[in-house]
């Protein structure tokens, strides 16, 4: 490693010289991305949005095909604000295989987690890790993503967004050290320039101390003006979604569920129910309500493959406000199959993949029930 120095300047006036020192082993350098994940540096990433970041797990193992365990086993596993799995691999410079071994590496773990990752093991593993901390998990998402703590379907369709993004490669790899050679550099930007929709990125944290101080200072390297270009060009804005654009987002990804969700909306349009069409840089949505309010809504239906039964606003809608009323919703729709809500989900937004309701008799039996909670609201 070159020798360095940075110098911090106190109020007093008195200048500390710090001198760079490496990491005494790899171990170090991953706990502290574990306890400290914005050392990732999610502001060079992104200077528009910077990346905010959610540690699924360390040491994330990766299967070699379908239902194995794990063949391989990944240093970090972050998910960013944006729901985009971002694999992160540490090696430290003075490690020979940090130079090209560590990107063959790399390449077999990212082409193998977009085929064998499920995102319910990836959610189950988080959620392991937050219980065993005391964290609660819906809680961390609802932060990451800037949503209520009590917004479940945002939290839901957070995780769809997980299982969207791995299914279509929009992943991020990063590879971590002390310093980054001159022939990881070359490789990174060569990547990070050809691969899309994924993202290969270098962070270099460099460590400095002295006098009991310790800064730690990382740069993102891989960011070529060419890779800026692709990946700005790429990147969707914000946008008002309506009918037509829903659903051919929504038909991309599965032209089942695609119709599925047209007949949802036909089955709205027949109660003459208000249609509002969401708001979403990555993924729409629409809610068919009594009146033109979100509180009024009964369900939301997401490109992400999801509709949310939005028990949450029924409370303070009649007679549904009656939890004995809920608690009946609650059993109609249990009775299908494959739906198995817990009781506490009459005061929150749980989910239905949208594929659970290709088969036309399911479907059918979906827009019953909701059949009978309108008439149940326009009788009140």
């Amino acid at each position: 490693m070159t020798s360095g120095r940075i110098y911090l300047l106190e109020e007093n006036g008195t200048l500390q010289s710090l001198s760079e020192q490496s990491y005494t082993s790899e171990d170090l350098l991953q706990t502290l991305l574990e306890n400290y994940p914005d050392l990732l540096a999610g502001e060079q990433i992104d200077q528009v949005a910077p990346r905010r970041w959610l540690l699924v797990s360390r040491e994330f193992g990766v299967p070699g095909e379908e239902d194995s365990t794990g063949r391989w086993s990944l240093d970090h596993l972050f998910l960013d604000q944006d729901a985009i799995p971002t694999l992160v691999e540490v090696k430290r410079s003075s490690d020979t295989r940090i130079r090209r071994e560590v990107v063959g590496q790399m390449l077999d773990y990212a082409a193998n987690a977009v085929v064998y990752w499920p995102v319910e093991t990836i959610r189950a593993k988080f959620e392991a890790a937050c219980d065993s901390q005391g964290d609660d998990p819906a809680q961390l998402v609802a932060e990451l993503i800037e949503a209520d703590f009590d917004d479940d379907a945002a939290v839901e369709v957070f995780w769809g967004q997980v299982k969207t993004n791995l299914r279509a490669g929009r992943i991020r790899l990063v590879f971590v050290a002390d310093e980054i050679p001159p022939e990881l550099k070359r490789i990174v930007e060569f990547l990070n320039e050809q691969m899309d929709p994924a993202e290969v990125l270098a962070v270099e944290i460099r460590q400095y101390v002295g006098r009991g101080l310790k800064t730690l200072v990382p740069r993102v390297i891989g960011q070529t003006a060419e890779a800026q270009r692709k990946k700005s060009s790429a990147r969707r804005e914000v946008r008002q979604w309506d009918e037509s654009s829903f659903l051919q987002e929504l038909e991309r990804r599965d032209a089942d569920e695609a119709e599925v969700a047209r007949k949802i909306l036909e089955w709205s349009k027949t109660k003459e129910l208000l249609i509002s069409w969401g708001k979403g840089k990555q993924f729409g949505s629409f809610a068919p309500a009594l009146e033109n309010r979100p509180a009024r809504s009964l369900i939301g239906v997401w490109t992400s493959g999801y509709v949310a039964i939005r028990f949450q606003y029924m409370q303070n809608l009649p007679p549904f406000n009656d939890e004995t009323k809920r608690l009946e919703l609650l059993r109609r729709l249990n009775e299908m199959s494959g739906v198995a809500f817990p009781h506490d989900a009459i005061t929150r937004f749980p989910s239905i993949p949208l594929s659970a309701l290709k088969d036309e008799s399911a479907l059918k039996q979906f827009l019953e029930i909701l059949d009978w909670v309108v008439q149940e609201i326009q009788a009140t």
